[in-house]
């Protein structure tokens, strides 16, 4: 049987459901992700399209930049995913957006770690595999 991850917004107009494993989880520290998510960092979990279905409402996208998609509630602004750029065909979901985040495997790397603001600090990030 193939692992589903659920989840949604905050006012719960949009859900949707990912089936099978992250291709990855990974903190990113780039400006747009921060400004995107309100937050020093953001970590998401990484699926094939193929896998992700919107069961409920229309994620709003927002074009943050060439090629980046951002994807958030129109109702709540919560923000959900990012799409595009050298992933085209993946959608990266805000680890926070799921029901039960802490069954995800932890995140097993940084991206943009040069532009990681100086005094956020991780605890061990886990190893692949």
């Amino acid at each position: 049987m193939s692992e589903t991850w659920d989840g949604g917004c905050l006012c719960g107009r949009i859900r949707f459901r990912a089936s099978g494993r992250p291709k990855w989880t990974l903190w990113c520290h780039c400006q747009s992700c921060r400004r995107h998510s309100g937050a020093p960092a953001a970590a998401f979990a990484s699926f094939d399209e193929t896998a992700v279905e919107i069961t409920a409402g229309d994620i709003t996208q927002f074009v943050s930049s060439p090629g980046m998609r951002r994807g958030f509630c129109s109702t709540c602004g919560s923000t959900l995913t990012c799409q595009g750029g050298p992933t085209p065909h993946e959608t990266h979901f805000h680890i926070g957006a799921f029901d039960h985040p802490e069954r995800l495997p932890p995140p097993m790397g940084e991206y943009f770690v040069e532009e990681r603001l100086p005094w956020f600090c991780l605890a061990e990030t886990a190893t692949p595999g």
